[in-house]
């Protein structure tokens, strides 16, 4: 069995991290505040101080980190990836980041001898949880179908879209859909609040016709029991929002129901909802 260093042990990264190891995997984990990593140590994850030692000692690493700056950090800064690992070992980059990132890494790790692919994930906490995420992939086809068992741990859909840097475009694909449904999601249960009637009935109508959903299906029962907890924070969705806004504007290409969502995600995240979840956007229909 290859061994794995994973980086970055958040709402998913953990649970992702955890079927890897469930499967057998000897993994070495490292995240920036050891306490999140502690479950898995004791499930018998072997923790490394820095990036370099894990990046040295792992045939694959797998990052899920929050923000492209943390991403570009962990694979370019001073003790990075890049620089510590060894040539043959893949590293894969799960975190939604920028093509144009995906290609810097794609090409630096060529240079050296090293597999890169872009691989993010779609599917929130649940779907990390239950190991049924949708991954997106960009990179050689050769490097696809050797990480490919890998993936499978951790994913039940699991398609490559092209070269280096299509992965991330197709995740830009994924969150542009999910905006403008969240907002749609957050209206129809505002009115449906509204109207009197009784909004769980309502979803056992509407979820399985032509309005359904992951999100009416998964958030919209969260939304009414006022679970705002996490699955996908409002902060790192406005991040996407904006990565994707950057790229249609680079391609010439409007999209204002995207610049809708996020103004109305911005909005709520200055009102101090920037660390719950995406739900979280039924409080401004339900508190005006």
């Amino acid at each position: 069995m290859k061994t794995i260093g994973f980086i970055g042990l958040g709402v998913m990264g953990k649970s992702m991290a955890r079927h890897l190891l469930k499967a057998g995997y000897p993994l070495l984990v490292y995240t920036r505040t050891r306490e999140k990593a502690e479950g898995l140590l004791q499930e018998g994850a072997v923790w490394k101080e820095m990036v370099a030692d894990l990046a040295r000692e792992s045939d694959v690493v797998i990052t899920m980190v929050g923000y492209p700056h943390d991403v570009e950090q962990v694979y370019f800064g001073e003790g990075g990836i890049l620089e510590n690992a060894r040539p043959g070992t893949y590293v894969i980059d799960m975190t939604t980041s920028t093509p144009t990132l995906a290609k810097s890494i794609y090409e630096a790790a060529k240079q050296k001898g090293i597999h890169a692919l872009d691989a993010p994930v779609s599917g929130g906490d649940i779907g990390a949880r239950e190991g049924t995420l949708t991954i997106m992939v960009g990179g050689d086809e050769d490097v696809f179908l050797a990480c490919k068992p890998i993936l499978e741990r951790m994913g039940a859909n699991i398609i490559l879209q092209g070269r280096a840097g299509a992965g991330q475009h197709t995740k830009m694909c994924n969150q542009i859909a999910i905006a403008t449904n969240m907002i749609g999601v957050c209206e129809a249960m505002a009115y449906a609040k509204r109207a009197g009637l009784d909004p769980l009935r309502v979803l056992e109508s509407i979820a399985k016709g032509a309005a359904g959903s992951w999100s009416l299906s998964n958030l919209a029962p969260r939304m009414l029991s006022g679970d705002f907890a996490p699955g996908f924070y409002v902060k790192h969705f406005i991040k996407d929002m904006k990565i994707a806004l950057e790229e249609a504007e680079r391609m010439n290409l409007p999209l204002p129901g995207l610049a809708l969502a996020k103004q109305l995600y911005e909005e709520l995240a200055q009102a101090g909802e920037e660390n719950s979840g995406t739900q979280a956007l039924y409080k401004r229909y339900i508190e005006h």
